[in-house]
């Protein structure tokens, strides 16, 4: 009964937008009462996620043009950027799940057909490799290059590859899944030629001193693109237009945070991936140190989990607690009010 007395009502408030600040201002109290009584009585219920977030979207409106202070920045990177990643961790688990399909599908065809590999690769990049690992120098293809120029052109690359990634989000997801699938076949059949040649530590130690940021960032853009094809094919309660608006929004802030993350892949792979695979040629040249490399590795990793997977779940349930037991000014929006028998 509670839903039908207000489904038509919650509809309009959210498709149909008004510039009254009166009627703003009612239908913002109005829906606060119908939040306070939904929280109450079905605190778990999806009606009551729907009344919240057309709420929250009229205090926003509200805010929308406030001069922002220069902290807004630091707000972004701290709070804003962390519970969006939250909000789409299934997405994001669901993307690392099926790239790592298509990485272990290029080591296991690549297993069993050696001519995978160059089907993949190319003829020209693997008699480079194979000629590379005779000559005693498996990585000599990092040091055929200015290291500026390096640095430049990989970055613009890799953003540029990210950015088709995600935008391949508009045909529904088709696009992205396909880069995911060239990708993944890609780096399984690199990593299988280096480790069928018994160079898989040594492989390891050079390539993923970049590698780990370069790959788990193309992960995360891959991500971006199912939120848009997930804002096109399941729009829930809005307008497939406005559920299309928000999530390609959401997904140009999470590319945002990937820029400088290519960018310092790059600069690993064009300085410190040149000076790590000297430590692994045969000619002795001055490389870098191996614990140097595994800290640096395992830096980059553990930055990755910490930023888009644990901070964000952990700064989600400190807001939440912070909503239930706040008594700020705001608190009486979130606090249910049970009436009076």
């Amino acid at each position: 009964m509670f839903i039908k007395r207000n489904v038509n009502k919650w509809n309009r408030y959210q498709h149909e937008k008004t510039d009254d600040p009166d009627e703003t201002a009612e239908r913002f109290v109005t829906l606060v009462d119908d939040l306070s009584y939904a929280k109450t009585f079905y605190p778990k219920s999806k009606v009551t996620r729907w009344i919240n977030a057309i709420a929250a979207d009229i205090y926003l409106s509200i805010y929308k043009n406030k001069k922002e202070k220069y902290t807004r920045m630091f707000t972004f990177w701290k709070y804003e950027l962390p519970l969006l990643f939250k909000k789409y961790h299934a997405i994001l688990l669901f993307t690392f799940l099926v790239f790592c399909c298509f990485v272990f599908i290029g080591i296991f065809s690549s297993a069993k057909d050696e001519t995978f590999i160059r089907g993949v690769l190319g003829d020209a990049y693997v008699d480079m490799t194979e000629e590379n690992i005779a000559k005693g120098d498996p990585f000599g293809v990092y040091k055929d290059e200015n290291p500026f120029t390096m640095f430049v052109r990989i970055a613009m690359n890799n953003t540029f590859v990210a950015f088709l990634m995600a935008i391949g989000g508009l045909l529904a997801g088709v696009g992205t899944l396909y880069a995911m699938w060239q990708n993944g076949l890609m780096l399984g059949c690199f990593q299988y030629m280096f480790f069928a040649k018994g160079l898989g530590y040594k492989s390891i130690m050079v390539i993923w001193v970049h590698g780990t940021l370069e790959i788990l960032a193309l992960v995360i853009a891959s991500a971006a693109g199912f939120i848009i094809a997930y804002g096109v094919i399941f729009p829930g309660t809005y307008s497939r237009l406005n559920s299309f608006k928000r999530c390609v929004k959401d997904a140009l802030k999470i590319m945002i945070v990937l820029v400088p993350v290519f960018i310092v892949a790059a600069f690993f792979e064009s300085y410190l991936t040149n000076l790590m695979s000297n430590t692994f040629d045969k000619q002795n040249n001055a490389g870098m140190p191996v614990w140097v490399s595994t800290i640096i590795l395992a830096t980059s990793l553990i930055f990755i989990v910490w930023y888009f997977v644990l901070y964000p779940i952990r700064l989600n349930k400190k807001m939440n607690s912070a909503t239930l037991n706040s008594k700020s000014s705001f608190s009486w929006i979130f606090t249910a009010k049970t009436p009076k028998t």
